[in-house]
């Protein structure tokens, strides 16, 4: 099927390039919706409830890293882009998939009979999840050439009380290693260690959230490129419900412990790459 020129999807992503060896994926920031999208989403999912709020704002302190940045534009109720594109499933526990019909919470995202068509999730597809992966495939082959590694962040964030997904409140904060298969054990544990270091905000390591697609995908530490990914409680930066706004200072907080963590990860990688390790 082809597409007209006015049903074409342009700027499927927003990217900041840096200088050191590692990127910042943020695959579910993003609020803009196809047309079909906005005209059949259900009164529940209209508040864009599922999006991982402010988190461009929450990391932009990272530019000071010298990291790049890659954030997706359009929202998870298009096309996640942390699925795999065959939509296989990434958990055994309930979940939702590359094409979201339900919300977190259970209810429905589209109203009945305004799901989009498989020709324009074909779309999808094709110009906003394929041009993401393809840029993030790319980052990392220009840190490996560069530098002969690279490190992949895969920051995230979610509501902290989600009963059809968890039990009762998430920790703070929710490092995901693929079950330590995305990255070298020694960074896990620079990063733990540096949870461990504060009193302030709960963790966990490899808990309900082991890492999305991305993160199993492109965390291939004997090819010395280390992923791992973060899924933060939001109820420690923002308000969880509408207008979901923005807290300065819980953000100055959680801030105070996001700095040392990435800043950990570059060290890391910095002295365990120059001392020639594989």
């Amino acid at each position: 099927m082809s597409l007209s020129a006015a049903n074409r999807i342009t700027d499927p992503y927003h990217f900041i390039p840096g200088t050191a060896p590692i990127l910042i994926s943020i695959p579910h920031a993003g609020t803009h919706l196809t047309p079909e999208v906005a005209s059949g989403l259900s009164d529940a999912a209209l508040p864009l409830s599922d999006t991982d709020w402010h988190i461009p704002k929450l990391y932009d302190f990272a530019r000071a890293l010298g990291a790049s940045i890659l954030v997706g534009q359009y929202s998870r109720f298009v096309i996640d882009l942390n699925r795999p594109s065959d939509d296989k499933p990434l958990y055994t526990t309930a979940t939702t998939g590359l094409y979201p019909d339900t919300l977190f919470d259970g209810r429905a995202t589209f109203k009945p009979g305004m799901t989009p068509t498989d020709a324009q999730r074909q779309q999808y597809l094709d110009e906003i999840w394929q041009p993401y992966h393809q840029k993030i495939q790319s980052e990392l082959a220009r840190m490996k050439q560069e530098f002969g590694y690279a490190l992949l962040f895969d920051a995230h964030s979610i509501a902290s009380v989600i009963p059809r997904l968890f039990d009762g409140q998430l920790p703070d904060l929710n490092l995901g290693t693929n079950s330590g298969e995305s990255c070298a054990p020694a960074l896990s544990e620079i990063l733990e260690k540096t949870c461990q270091q504060q009193t302030r905000f709960t963790h966990v390591l490899n808990g309900r959230f082991k890492g999305g697609y991305i993160t199993r995908a492109y965390g291939q530490p004997e090819n010395d490129v280390h992923a791992v990914q973060l899924e933060l409680a939001q109820v420690n930066y923002m308000e969880e419900i509408e207008p979901f706004s923005y807290s300065e200072d819980k953000a100055s907080e959680l801030q105070a412990l996001l700095k040392p963590l990435l800043a950990g990860m570059v060290s890391w990688g910095s002295e365990r790459y120059k001392q020639g390790a594989v």
